[in-house]
């Protein structure tokens, strides 16, 4: 499990947050809850955690959606954070200590991207005709990543693999102009019908994706915190990208040392996604009447690094868990619960093994409901030692 610097008792963690488009879907929310997974443990290892995400409150496909349904954007995505939160709150998920929005930190974006032009590790990409307001001659700017030899140090992938992934997530490698295709946009100059915000030396426009990630975690953390984490689909070119703003603007100290990724969520075969549109949602299933400690559990069955489908069956499975829990939890008297308590730490500890820690908790309940043998004498509050070690270690509120 990550830990903290050697002689420190503080980790910094920051985990890339939605673009609030839609309601949280169980692919994102278990992302969350292995963040706040890990959260649980180092804290349990006497170590402070200051944890700090963000919410993507400008971006295309936030803009996309609200233009489609002929929603204000800023509506949108202010009604849709609000879900995520309150979707976050019944899984039980500790809240970020830092939460920022990127329109709130744009003027820290700009310093950071004109900081960035000042040193050469930034420059301009001449407009098309039409863009750019008053000063088209601006351009765009993008990072220069030749100078970044720390690149590629996070994906291990070959160039061919970086350019497709680089077209498929976002990027633009045939944008005339630039000087390597994978170099990524910084700052986005004004477009016809786009938001933008004055930002002197750069034009009126607003940042780019990976930027806007690096600038809130170093005003949070600080330029050497220790984990990055997010879903596996975020490795590149988001987080490598992100790491290589970092290090400009740390004058190429490595930062962050730490990264985790979580799997992906598939249903009916495919990566659950919104631009497949096959989602199943938390706020969906809250309103059925499904207990939040079920969605959770049925996400603490599998390892977070693990890729697996989301399925009635899933669910079944964890309504059932929970259920078997509650009824060994429900008596006066129980098995001492030392082992099993144990057993869960070091499951933690053993890179959040969670499906191991679900089953230590699993075989407790057994041991209680089967009752103690001829010659046993349990003593009384042993269930309360255990329903407070599920909701402290695992998150599950019983």
């Amino acid at each position: 499990m990550p830990a903290a610097r050697v002689g420190s008792t503080k980790v910094g963690i920051y985990a890339c947050g939605i673009t609030p488009y839609d309601a949280t879907h169980v692919g994102h929310a278990a992302t969350y809850v292995a963040v706040d997974l890990l959260q649980r443990a180092l804290r349990d290892q006497g170590l402070t955690v200051r944890y700090a995400s963000c919410v993507t409150d400008v971006d295309d496909p936030l803009l996309e959606r609200a233009a489609g349904t002929g929603v204000d954007w800023r509506e949108l995505a202010a009604e849709q954070t609000a879900l995520f939160g309150a979707d976050m709150a019944a899984l039980a998920v500790i809240p970020p200590d830092v939460y920022s929005g990127v329109v709130e930190t744009i003027p820290a974006t700009v310093d950071a991207v004109q900081r960035m032009l000042a040193d050469g590790s930034a420059y301009r990409v001449p407009l098309e005709p039409g863009a750019g307001g008053a000063t088209p001659e601006l351009g765009d700017v993008y990072a220069d990543l030749s100078g970044d030899g720390g690149f590629g140090n996070v994906s291990h992938l070959s160039e061919a693999e970086m350019l497709a992934l680089f077209a498929e997530r976002g990027g633009d490698p045939a944008r005339p102009g630039k000087l390597n295709p994978l170099d990524p946009l910084l700052w986005r100059r004004e477009r016809s019908g786009e938001p933008h915000w004055e930002a002197g030396s750069l034009g009126a426009g607003r940042p780019g994706w990976h930027i806007e990630c690096a600038v809130i975690a170093r005003t949070a953390l600080g330029k050497d915190f220790d984990i990055l984490a997010g879903g596996s689909d975020l490795l590149f070119p988001h987080h490598e990208m992100s790491g290589s703003h970092l290090r400009a603007l740390a004058g190429g100290a490595a930062a962050p040392r730490i990264q985790v990724h979580s799997g992906m969520v598939g249903l009916d075969g495919e990566k659950m996604s919104k631009s497949r549109g096959n989602l199943v949602f938390v706020s969906t299933l809250r309103a059925d009447g499904v207990d939040p400690m079920a969605i959770r559990v049925a996400m603490l069955a599998h390892h977070y690094r693990s890729d697996w489908e989301w399925s009635d069956a899933e669910l079944r499975d964890a309504v059932a868990r929970i259920e078997h829990w509650r009824a060994a939890l429900s008596g006066a008297v129980a098995p001492p619960p030392d082992d099993a308590v144990a057993e869960i730490r070091s499951a933690l500890a053993d890179d959040l093994d969670s499906p191991r820690a679900i089953r230590a908790m699993d075989e407790w309940a057994a041991r209680t409901l089967a009752g103690p043998k001829h010659d046993e004498e349990w003593p009384e509050g042993e269930p309360g030692v255990m329903a407070r070690t599920v909701d402290a270690l695992l998150g599950i509120r019983i």
